[in-house]
């Protein structure tokens, strides 16, 4: 049965969280926390995957750097794809599309076979997010868009939590009811969750028209998914190759840049974008890109050095190291709801800001971690990053959504993701570039590549290894300050985020107005 269109060419105006909104979002949080916690949880298994097939770990390396060109690649084509067959639709096809790929990548034969299938994982995943985010801001509206994004922003943050765990579970192999988990669960394990969210997408999600009639803007295309992939590239080679300096790092960034230059240039220009890049001009969408691009360069970079620092410095097990991160998971549990709350009371932009506060004043006691620094005071640390990136990262995002036109919205959401993907590729790369460079500078034999610098390590004996483990852990110390740095520069754009109750956009008067009052109503299935 169809519900009378609102105002911006919303559903409806209501202001509680009803079942069947809750019913989205369940569908939606299962979709984006299986995709993200692929990203995560093979980390753990590369070097494993380097000897189960007798590769190089350059090689290996592809299996992840594979999927993130995918998803670099097929971001930008989510707005429009959206529009040309509905978001229900590309979002079922986004899920089996990643479920084909968990398939075939648990039955690999080789690297080869297994970078293959990993890029068509992230084909499908990288549209699971975007797709997700666009059903769910039609459904609720801006009235309840802080609530929402709290419910579904803690699958967000636990995927790179749990990810490790799982991923040294299935690493180390055990056997539960006479059958054996091995490095292949990796890849199955998003089988039956991704067949649940099948059924349950079918069963629950609204379905809304098509709009076959905008054309795909061709040139865009050929100068972002191509800028982006060579960009996302470059970053990922950057710890192999030593640095942002080397030819193989330093080319690739500078066309992948250009391309994306060219493509902002083009999408001014143009009368129906692949991404209508002028949203961005809007307050508060530019703001909250720039909020959620610095919080994924901190985030997803610190995410990187945590585990090895635990594993380094501590000497544990990757499951191990799972279990100690496990305190940000909770942290961000806790806040996510609370923040949603706050966030449709008072507005995103005083919640955001207490966030980046916590966040960075974890950051500034990370700097100040050491060999003798004692778990219990570590996890405290990450429970605190947790309570700040639960007001932090989905209450931005849900910032941009309250002042955007129904049919912005498909276009909008997958800008932003893009935005935030790059900021997490950028904080990888830079992290591990400046955690090798402070090796090198502590260990002057440690090697000159970051595989080299981080990877020695592992073949020091026992007894040396102990009276470097101080100028190890001091170097850890010395690179979370880039990440405290980065996540202080966000309080300039979040300054900027409103700080009042959010209100349901007016339709815009004469044609354009009219257009969005008749914006086809979602239909429930």
């Amino acid at each position: 049965m169809s519900q009378p269109s609102a105002p911006g060419g919303y559903a409806n105006t209501s202001t509680e969280l009803d079942p069947a909104l809750l019913r989205v979002a369940a569908v939606v949080v299962l979709g984006t926390f299986m995709s993200i916690l692929d990203t995560t949880i093979v980390n753990v298994a590369i070097n494993d995957l380097a000897k189960e097939f007798n590769s190089t770990l350059p090689t290996i390396q592809w299996v992840s750097t594979g999927y993130m060109l995918a998803l670099a690649t097929v971001i930008p084509l989510t707005g429009y794809f959206a529009d040309r067959f509905g978001t229900k639709r590309l979002y079922m096809i986004s899920i089996g599309l990643f479920l084909a790929g968990s398939i075939l990548s648990g039955a690999a034969w080789s690297a080869e076979s297994l970078i293959a299938f990993r890029v068509l994982q992230g084909l499908g995943g990288g549209m699971i997010m975007p797709a997700g985010m666009t059903i769910l801001t039609h459904a609720a509206g801006p009235q309840r868009m802080g609530r929402v994004m709290g419910l579904v922003g803690v699958p967000m943050l636990l995927g790179p939590i749990l990810g490790p765990i799982l991923g040294g579970l299935f690493v180390d192999q055990f056997t539960l009811f006479g059958l054996t988990f091995d490095w292949r669960w990796i890849f199955y394990v998003n089988v039956p969750v991704g067949i649940v969210a099948l059924l349950m997408a079918q069963r629950f999600l609204p379905t809304d028209e098509s709009k076959p009639h905008h054309k795909l803007d061709w040139l865009g295309v050929l100068l972002l998914s191509p800028g982006m992939a060579i960009f996302v590239y470059g970053l990922a080679e950057t710890a192999s190759a030593g640095g942002f300096g080397s030819t193989k790092t330093l080319v690739p960034v500078i066309v992948g840049t250009v391309l994306v230059l060219a493509f902002i240039r083009h999408a001014s220009r143009d009368e129906d974008p692949l991404i209508d890049v002028s949203l961005f001009k809007k307050m508060p969408v530019g703001p909250s890109a720039g909020t959620t691009f610095l919080f994924g360069t901190a985030f997803f970079g610190t995410m990187f050095l945590v585990p090895l620092y635990l594993q380094i410095v501590h000497g544990k097990s990757a499951f191990d190291s799972g279990l100690l991160i496990a305190p940000q998971g909770i942290g961000a549990m806790i806040m996510m709801p609370v923040s949603g709350r706050l966030t449709d009371k008072t507005g995103p932009g005083r919640i955001v800001l207490v966030g980046l506060a916590l966040v960075t004043s974890a950051m500034l006691a990370l700097t100040q971690v050491d060999e003798n620094t004692s778990l219990w005071i570590f996890c405290a640390i990450l429970f605190v990053n947790g309570l700040g990136m639960g007001s932090t990262m989905m209450p931005a995002m849900s910032a941009a959504m309250r002042s955007l036109q129904r049919d912005e919205v498909a276009r909008a959401t997958s800008g932003l993701n893009v935005v935030q993907r790059t900021g997490g590729a950028m904080g990888t790369a830079i992290l591990a570039v400046v955690l090798t460079h402070q090796l090198q500078d502590r260990l002057p034999g440690n090697g000159a590549s970051g595989e080299q610098g981080l990877g020695a390590l592992s073949s020091v004996p026992a007894s040396e290894k102990a009276q470097i483990v101080p100028s190890i852990a001091d170097a850890f110390g010395h690179t979370f300050w880039w990440s405290a740095v980065i996540i202080a520069i966000a309080f300039i754009p979040a300054y900027f985020l409103p700080r009042d109750k959010p209100v349901m956009p007016e339709a815009p008067s004469g044609a354009g107005g009219q257009q969005a009052a008749q914006a086809p109503a979602l239909m429930v299935d």
